[in-house]
Order: structure tokens, then C-alpha cells, then sequence
């Protein structure tokens, strides 16, 4: 069977043209994927609806996290997750460079079937492998409000997540002298230092009183600068058990 020079030429030249144009639409797809991911460098839109938005660094770790509270992260230690779950506050979810919780800002407010309700906002700053040691905090249980500035101590060790489990754990335990000593043993760990202690409060209490509180290293409010509901204002003194040991105006009589 002998070949035709022409039908074979017309093949060839239809597998050339074929080449060609297929070599320029790959050219150009190509062309518009890199222009595309220059423009999203810099991407502009003017509204923008998301569940969520994870910042992350070059490495993948996050940094800030925005969510509704349905896509809320869990509680992360160096990348993992601990003590509160994901899908439990909406707002900002802070990171540092160990892809570890540090502070976030987190609010809410509902009402229940019955009419009551509970609304509360909350934007801190966690001590290094710890919890929230600077923060600002509204709290109002259906008309029971606090709100202020705070700032605590927290003991450096163990970590955190350490600390949590452990309490958590504890808690679980039948009630008794032995679950009491061991929750004692881990709020007051060292010479009844606690784990933990409210050192500055500055901010509105239930009773509607404006105060500052300044606190020993045990948590112990030692002076109170308070403007309470009915106008009155004083300062306190308090020894480390609470008592009031001088106060300002002093209405002793003479």
C-alpha cells in the first residue's frame, strides 16, 4: 500500500497549526495567572463576607485569626489545642511566634427564652506561656455589671496548659479534705503565693461604686480609692486580711 504524499503533508500541516495555537494558549493562561497572583498582592475589593480569616506568617503559623463563632479556633499551645474549644467565640484570636494563644478581642450578647440576658466584651494580653495578665472586660449578667481595667499576676510554671488539666482534673474529684487540699495546693503552689492574683483593678462593681484596687502580691486588696453610688468618696486602707485599717476622710471625732 503505497502512501499520499498529500494527505500526509495536509497531517503535517495541521499538526503544526495545532502546536502553534495550542503553544499560544498556553502562553497566554500563563501570562494571566501571573498577572493575577501580582494583583492579589494587593487585592481591593469593596465589600468583603467571610466566615473566617487566618493571617499567617511566611511559615504557616498564625498570627490573627477573625471568625464568627461558629468558625472560632480552639485554645492553641505551640499548635495545639487545649482547654477551650473551637466554635465557642466570636472576635480576634491572637498568636505569638509559637503559634501559642496570647490575647484576642471577644464579645457576645443574648437573651434566653425567659427575658434574661448576658453580654460581655473582652480584649487581652497573655503573659508568655501563661494567661491574661492585661486586659479590659465588660461583664453584665442581666443587669449585674463590672467592668474595667485589670492587671494580674500569673506564677511562671508550669505552663498554662499544664495548670488548666491538672485543675480541671482535680475539680472532678469526690468533695472532700483531699480534693480541697490539692485545689489549695495548686491556686497557692509556693509560701501561699497564689498561682494567680488581681494586683489593679480600675473600673465600675456590681454595687455601682467607681474604684481603684491595689493589690499585694497575694492578691489582697491593700487600698481602695472608691466613689460609690451615692456620691460618697473615700480612700481605704486594708491590712492582709481584708480589714480596713485607716480611711480617708477620717470621720473619728476629736
Amino acid at each position: 500500500m503505497t502512501s499520499n504524499p498529500d494527505k500526509i503533508q495536509k497531517q503535517i500541516r495541521y499538526l503544526t497549526v495545532y502546536a502553534i495555537v495550542s503553544s499560544i494558549l498556553l502562553i497566554t493562561a500563563l501570562s494571566l495567572i501571573l498577572k493575577m497572583d501580582r494583583k492579589t498582592e494587593n487585592l481591593t475589593v469593596e465589600e468583603l463576607t467571610a466566615k473566617r480569616i487566618n493571617i499567617v506568617e511566611p511559615n504557616g503559623l498564625p498570627r490573627l485569626v477573625l471568625s464568627n463563632v461558629e468558625k472560632s479556633p480552639a485554645n492553641l499551645n505551640h499548635g495545639k489545642p487545649f482547654g477551650i474549644p473551637g466554635g465557642n467565640r466570636g472576635g480576634l484570636i491572637f498568636y505569638d511566634d509559637e503559634a501559642t494563644e496570647c490575647g484576642g478581642l471577644v464579645f457576645s450578647g443574648r437573651k434566653d427564652s425567659s427575658g434574661k440576658y448576658f453580654a460581655s466584651g473582652h480584649f487581652s494580653f497573655d503573659q508568655y506561656n501563661q494567661n491574661q495578665v492585661l486586659y479590659l472586660q465588660y461583664l453584665d449578667d442581666n443587669g449585674d455589671r463590672k467592668t474595667g481595667l485589670y492587671v494580674d499576676d500569673w506564677h511562671n510554671s508550669p505552663p498554662y496548659p499544664e495548670f488548666r488539666r491538672t485543675y480541671k482534673e482535680t475539680e472532678k474529684l469526690p468533695n472532700g479534705p483531699d480534693r480541697d487540699a490539692k485545689l489549695k495546693q495548686l491556686l497557692e503552689p509556693a509560701n501561699s503565693d497564689p498561682a494567680f492574683a488581681h494586683r489593679v483593678f480600675i473600673g465600675k462593681d456590681a454595687a455601682k461604686s467607681a474604684l481603684i484596687n491595689l493589690a499585694d502580691k497575694k492578691g489582697k486588696t491593700r487600698i481602695q480609692l472608691i466613689v460609690d453610688s451615692t456620691g460618697e468618696a473615700k480612700i481605704n486602707f486594708l491590712d492582709s486580711i481584708g480589714k480596713v485599717i485607716y480611711s480617708l476622710p477620717n470621720k473619728e471625732k476629736h
